[in-house]
């Protein structure tokens, strides 16, 4: 049973989301001969300002480029 978790900063829209989980699944179905109904797929939402790169939260981030 094929499991791929995927993470992303929170903010997309719910239909972007599922059009993720549709592509990703297609794509481990395509690419490996999974059964589709074995396929797993978790999208985790992950709060701007617990996400940093280069000691800088993506909400600072983006606050910064608001200047």
């Amino acid at each position: 049973m094929p499991l791929v978790e995927v993470t992303l900063s929170e903010g997309r829209d719910p239909a972007a989301i599922r059009a993720l989980i549709h592509e990703v699944h297609a794509a481990v179905e395509r690419s490996i001969g999974a059964p589709g109904q074995s396929i797993r797929v978790i999208v985790r939402e992950v709060p701007r300002t617990h996400w940093a790169a280069g000691d800088q939260t993506l909400a600072e981030r983006d606050e910064a480029n608001k200047r």
